[in-house]
């Protein structure tokens, strides 16, 4: 029961997913996922041209795609340029938001036709290519569906982690924004309390010149 509990949260935690984008030829493209520290991360995507005769997309070998990763620091850990179909792969150093962004290298080779961009995007545990491991370690089934669980085992905790950054990041903001409001609260009362002696002490004088007080 324990074990099925952790497959089930394992599966929730894991990220992947498969979507398809248009974008111009000259056009950027960006993603933002978040991703915790020392996560593997695997982008496979491919790239269509719209074909005119056909009113639909083909592949053309001939275009290239820049793929540029920011970390949450706006570092640069990975600029690239990739052929028409590929995969990229990096791996987090630092836990928040990465930013993934794509554009052709083309700018007038087909004059302004509309491209289609095939994505692909696995984190943490189904980034992993078992069969490979298993034939490089020369795992059994049982070996490696041991190695699976530990691995999945590994991202919850990496998520656990993640989720405890991310609620102190939230809390130390939510205590800056409110000493800040307290402050400017403060601020406000006293240039009302000044306000009002400066009122009070210049309607005096304005009484006392008009020898009314």
């Amino acid at each position: 029961m324990l074990i099925r509990s952790v497959l089930l949260l394992a599966v929730l935690v894991s990220s992947t997913y498969a979507l398809y984008f248009h974008i111009a030829e000259t056009e950027r493209k960006c993603f933002i996922e978040e991703i915790p520290d020392e996560t593997m991360v695997i982008g496979n995507y491919k790239v269509q041209l719209f074909d005119p005769n056909t009113k639909g997309y083909a592949d053309y070998p001939g275009i290239g795609m820049h793929v540029e990763i920011k970390d949450p620091d706006d570092k640069v850990i990975l600029s690239k340029l990739y052929t028409s179909e590929g995969k990229f792969t990096f791996t987090s150093h630092s836990p928040g938001e990465h930013v993934i962004c794509l554009y052709s290298n083309s700018s007038s080779w087909f004059s302004g036709a509309q491209l289609r961009v095939h994505m692909d995007i696995q984190t943490g545990e189904h980034a992993q290519d078992y069969e490979k491991v298993a034939a490089k370690d020369k795992l059994n089934e049982l070996q490696l569906r041991i190695r699976q669980l530990l691995d999945q085992v590994e991202q919850i905790t990496k998520e656990q982690n993640y989720q405890r950054y991310r609620e102190e990041r939230f809390r130390a903001t939510s205590e800056s924004t409110n000493s800040r409001v307290l402050w400017w609260s403060m601020v406000q009362t006293v240039i009302l309390l000044l306000t009002g002696f400066w009122q009070m002490r210049h309607l005096k004088g304005f009484f006392e010149a008009k020898k009314l007080v």
